[in-house]
């Protein structure tokens, strides 16, 4: 095997995930021989060079639960308080003497549906993906790993 994964993925490939390809793009492209430089490239060619099996790219099912429950705890919360947001200034407006401005109930809620969609993100990048390791409660250590290993993906995707 040539050390060529490991210099272009860094520390995300010397930890790869059962979900992840084992093989990286670069290293299957097509040799000269059996494509001249002349022919454009069609979509088998694509298939050839990334010989990836379905069962290699499922996220498995403990770890597809880990994120849903973290992204539901995450998102919900913020959420339903954003939608709180609305009756429980209607009531401080129709029960109350209290002149509650518009704008501030309109920013409160955004603020609050805000941190709904970021608990989105950080609710799949803070669960483990690593199907044996359950993480810790926050996460903290688990979702910068898994953003570094989303940066590099992306970076890789975008040089070739």
């Amino acid at each position: 095997m040539s050390p060529e994964p490991d210099q272009k993925g860094g520390s995300a490939s010397k930890e790869r995930l059962p979900f992840e390809p084992k093989t990286s793009r670069k290293k299957n492209s097509p040799t000269p021989s059996s494509s001249s430089p002349k022919e454009p490239k069609s979509s088998k060619g694509s298939k050839k060079r990334t010989p990836i099996r379905k069962e290699d790219r499922v996220i498995p099912d403990a770890v597809s639960k880990r994120m849903i429950r973290r992204m539901a705890l995450l998102s919900g919360i913020p959420t339903a308080l954003g939608v709180l947001t609305f009756a429980a200034s209607y009531w401080i407006l129709t029960q109350t003497e209290f002149d509650l401005p518009h704008i501030a109930v309109v920013l409160v809620s955004m603020g609050f549906f805000g941190l709904g969609v970021l608990g989105l993100s950080y609710g799949v990048l803070s669960a483990s993906w690593d199907e044996n390791r359950v993480g810790t409660l926050l996460g903290w250590q688990d979702f910068t790993q898994n953003l570094g290993r989303t940066i590099a993906a992306w970076r890789s995707v975008k040089q070739d």
